[in-house]
């Protein structure tokens, strides 16, 4: 009986295939080349979706303040945790709602008002350095630089004002958080899935370690946002200077920015006490000096940086580079990423980031 074409078995095919590689050289650099295209498409997908991942940079951010919030509230109330983070974040919109409100109903004319001030004072900064002959006809537009040092300040306070730009952003932000803050383990869980078993332990290991960080970074960031304000408020009242209540609250947001907006914060101040009076303006430099001491040489190290240890250098680097990059996001978000990005390497060689923390304290 003859076997059919479908019974019949299929004969080998002998010879090298068109695409085989057998050389193992050409394996190895065709290995390299699909490494070096992966790293560059990556880099190029980090920036077409910088503003999606910032915000979820956001979101984590957010969300380690409510964890920190919800552990110490534990200590106090044994109650489950989804409550306590559903606790803290309602006290938390509460202060927030209450702070925007009180603002935008008798700070912002304050608020109209210092940025005329300001730009009368640049004005008269760069009509006295032209008369000594600092800066030339023709040299550098000082004021200018004030209304492009407003345009950012209207930016960077824009929670205070009637702009809304960024309320679908912080919206999303909060809304994130408040997912990651309720499960974390669920997300790690499943981010820690798509991982190979043999690196799920030490990526556990590792995203406690920056779990751990961050909250440390956000409750020193926090407490040294309200000291700042509110010794600012207090001392420039008790000196005279006008919209002391205004100038804490702006060099309390700024003190998110280290570095960068304790500067703003301090032209700003500065500028403000000058227009009461030289001997006015010269207090205020008193003032501001003693704040930021405070802040830099308790808060920060007895908060901050005994247990996350940041560079200064490194931290204004990036927030230099960040923010020209991705704007204002990049600028707020630059301090958590470097201070993760340092933990996983710690780890990644062996360190342990307490370890390390404890030997720099």
């Amino acid at each position: 009986m003859s076997t059919t074409s479908d019974d019949a078995k299929s004969e080998p095919v002998e010879g090298r295939a068109p695409l085989e590689m057998r050389d193992p050289r050409m394996r190895a650099e065709l290995a390299k080349a699909i490494i070096w295209v992966s790293v560059v498409l990556s880099v190029v997908l980090v920036y077409v979706l910088a503003q999606p991942l910032l915000l979820i940079v956001g979101g984590l951010v957010f969300a380690s303040m409510l964890d920190g919030g919800a552990r110490l509230l534990g200590r106090i109330l044994p109650i489950p945790r989804g409550w306590r983070v559903a606790l803290v974040a309602i006290l938390a919109l509460a202060f927030l709602l209450g702070v925007f409100s009180y603002a935008g109903l008798t700070l912002i004319g304050q608020f109209q008002a210092l940025k005329t001030l300001v730009m009368n004072q640049f004005g008269r900064l760069e009509s006295w350095a032209n008369a000594l002959g600092i800066a030339p006809k023709g040299g550098p537009d000082i004021e200018g630089i004030g209304r492009q040092l407003m345009g950012s300040l209207g930016q960077l306070t824009s929670a205070v004002g009637v702009a809304l730009g960024g309320i679908s952003s912080l919206a999303m932000i909060v809304v994130l958080g408040l997912f990651f803050a309720a499960e974390p383990r669920m997300y790690e869980r499943g981010f820690a899935w798509l991982l190979p078993a043999d690196k799920r332990e030490g990526f556990f290991q590792t995203s406690a370690d920056m779990a751990r960080t961050l909250r440390r970074l956000m409750a020193g960031r926090l407490l040294g946002m309200a000291a700042e304000g509110f010794f600012i408020w207090i001392a420039l009242s008790i000196v005279g200077v006008p919209f002391a209540l205004l100038l804490g609250l702006i060099t309390g947001i700024l003190a998110f920015l280290p570095n960068i907006g304790a500067i703003v914060s301090g032209v700003l101040t500065v500028l403000v006490g000058f227009s009461a009076g030289s001997t006015t303006g010269f207090l205020a430099i008193g003032v501001y000096v003693l704040v930021q001491v405070f802040d830099g040489y308790v808060v920060v190290p007895t908060v901050a940086r005994r247990s996350v240890d940041l560079a200064p250098a490194l931290v204004l680097g990036m927030q230099l580079l960040l923010g020209a990059l991705f704007g204002l996001l990049g600028l707020m978000f630059a301090d958590p990423l470097v201070a993760m990005t340092k933990v996983a390497l710690e780890r990644k060689s062996g360190l342990d980031p307490e370890d390390e923390a404890r030997k720099t304290s």
